[in-house]
């Protein structure tokens, strides 16, 4: 396979590369405590850039990497700002993906599954020794960028942890990472955080505009993208919005639910063609368990993913205790996915398994 035929594990499908994506939305106090650091002289040599997957921590990585390697005079002109001129000779060379100072670290292919690996390996990282040799001859600041840091194995994290402990001179090294708990409590330690946010419901719209995505479904794609642009795009890339409707509509039948029409949905996840939609059930009836917990501790919920969907909620989880038992249920859901998953449950078996499990909660808590 040839490099340019290599999917690249750090893109959205359907979504601008975070190095190509123009504007950041949503994420100002992020860029402002770096520009803060950056002005006062205290630019760490480790960053890392935290928050839910999918609202623009990889965007700011890279904004952060052109700004360093353009040399940037802060605060000479106007407010301080991460933008560089996207002329500027680093700004292109890093959208060619051939800047020779600054290095990326992602998961690798792998030639013999022909697949991405599972994780960043060690091999991956040892490769900076080389870069911080070359980059030396080359003059000015290097920047390295980790995407995932939480996809690092124990090696690769803790040769990652060594470049931490004793960084070479002018050097940055930004790390991504959607689950930071996941990281060496070293790691973290010797990081300063960036904490990116979850998008507000207009900067969500500006990014998927921007993304070549704009939708008409705002409220129902805010409220189960859960203020990720990411999450927002895969819903619109794979029929997201309308599933999680059909789920509602199956549902809607609580405590009892309509045999045949579990049927058809769990039939529609069989068969190597639908595991896009097999992973995506899985991951709308997680979030309607959670959102029927939280409504029972905080009431029915102001904005609907769905028509009907609050009204069903409020009914279906009414209290605290009813708040409880679907926690409960979303967490040994969760266990039992991926069990099934792991072990290659057939889809339609695993989905009937958990719609059943829906039905037994609904009768306890409706009764109740």
């Amino acid at each position: 396979m040839n490099d340019d035929d290599i999917p690249e594990p750090d893109r959205i499908a359907g979504a601008p590369h975070p190095r190509e994506t123009a504007t950041l939305y949503g994420q100002s106090k992020a860029e402002a405590d770096f520009l803060e650091a950056f002005g006062a002289g205290r630019l760490h040599s480790g960053w890392l850039i935290t928050g839910p997957r999918g609202v623009g921590k990889a965007t700011l990585a890279w904004k952060i990497a052109t700004f360093l390697l353009a040399n940037p005079e802060v605060g000479l002109f106007g407010e301080p700002s991460l933008a560089v001129d996207p002329d500027h000779q680093d700004a292109r060379l890093i959208q060619a993906g051939a800047h020779p100072r600054l290095s990326l670290i992602r998961r690798p292919w792998d030639d013999k599954t022909k697949k991405l690996k599972t994780e960043i390996t060690v091999d991956a990282v040892r490769g900076l020794k080389n870069f911080f040799h070359l980059s030396a001859a080359d003059g000015g600041r290097r920047v390295v960028i980790v995407d995932a840091a939480d996809e690092l194995n124990r090696n690769a994290a803790n040769a990652i942890l060594k470049e931490l402990e004793e960084p070479p001179s002018d050097t940055t090294i930004l790390l991504v990472a959607h689950q930071p708990s996941r990281l060496l409590p070293t790691i973290r330690s010797r990081c300063r955080e960036l904490r990116c946010a979850r998008l507000g419901a207009d900067d969500l719209q500006k990014a998927l505009t921007q993304a070549g995505h704009p939708s008409e479904q705002s409220e129902s794609l805010a409220t189960l993208a859960g203020g990720s642009a990411g999450d927002a795009i895969r819903l619109l890339n794979h029929d997201g919005l309308p599933l999680y409707a059909e789920l509602m509509k199956l549902f809607d039948g609580l405590p009892h639910i309509d045999r045949p029409a579990a049927l058809r949905l769990a039939d529609s996840c069989v068969g190597r063609a639908a595991d896009v939609r097999f992973g995506m059930t899985l991951d709308l009836i997680d979030l309607f368990l959670s959102r029927a917990a939280r409504a029972g501790l905080m009431g029915e919920p102001n904005a609907q993913a769905a028509p009907g969907e609050a009204r069903l909620l409020a009914r279906l989880s009414p209290n605290d205790r009813a708040a409880r038992a679907w926690a409960q249920l979303q967490q040994d859901l969760t266990d039992r996915s991926r069990h099934g998953r792991a072990v290659n449950l057939d889809p339609a078996v695993l989905i009937l398994d958990m719609i059943f499990k829906i039905e037994e909660t609904a009768q306890a808590t409706v009764a109740a």
